[in-house]
């Protein structure tokens, strides 16, 4: 089954993906993933990417699409894939739908006073860069790391009010995205309002929109 998700920023989308691909044995296919593993092999598209990336630009749309392409042409893409971070753009779900057919798209979304409590919580590590949460993974001491007891600080990205912008700016964009596949019939609207305790909820769902999607 060939699966897109979507969902804003602090929506937990990356961990529901996780768990999914492990559950239904099929790769989860992150558009930063793929960033990162082109610059790192040196191709011809990832020096590409390094160059809009270091320059702070946008990767254009014929990158992140010819990118997405080869990796899903690889073998263990065959039973199919849950595909994190792609499309972002109409313009990228149009080129998406030429070459792979789209079973399900789920659609995970939370208030956005949760989000934003989630995302202004967030703590990152300044030496190794984990993640701590102070509700949901708090350090064993405040402000240091576990793992390697680096000081940990609130990303700039991360406070109330840029959070706020960010999700306008989601939301802005994504509403095309979210119509299209609307209209295919194949949205599912997942409810992420749920703390990490009660992932199974979330997950629950998931299951329950995929279970009539057999294997390609």
């Amino acid at each position: 089954m060939n699966v897109v998700l979507l969902g804003s920023p602090g929506v937990g989308k990356g961990t529901y993906a996780d768990i999914l691909s492990k559950k239904y044995k099929i790769p989860k296919i992150a558009s930063g993933d793929l960033f990162h593993e082109a610059i790192r092999k040196q191709t011809e598209l990832g020096k590409k990417v390094r160059g809009y990336v270091s320059s702070g630009e946008l990767v254009p749309d014929e990158i992140v699409i010819k990118l997405v392409k080869e990796r899903l042409e690889k073998d263990d893409c065959k039973n199919g894939f849950f595909l994190d971070g792609f499309p972002r753009t109409i313009n990228q779900a149009k080129a998406l739908d030429k070459f792979k057919r789209i079973d399900k798209v789920l659609n995970f979304f939370a208030s956005e006073d949760e989000i934003v409590s989630r995302l202004s919580g967030r703590r990152t590590c300044k030496k190794c860069g984990a993640i701590f949460h102070v509700r949901n993974k708090p350090p064993k001491t405040d402000g240091i790391c576990d793992y390697c007891g680096g000081e940990l600080y609130q990303r700039t990205d991360e406070n109330p009010e840029t959070i706020k912008n960010r999700l306008q700016v989601y939301y802005e964009k994504t509403e095309p995205l979210i119509d299209h596949y609307r209209k295919k019939g194949i949205l599912a609207e997942i409810d992420a309002n749920y703390g990490y305790s009660e992932i199974d909820k979330v997950i629950s769902q998931c299951d329950e929109a995929l279970s009539n999607i057999r294997n390609s």
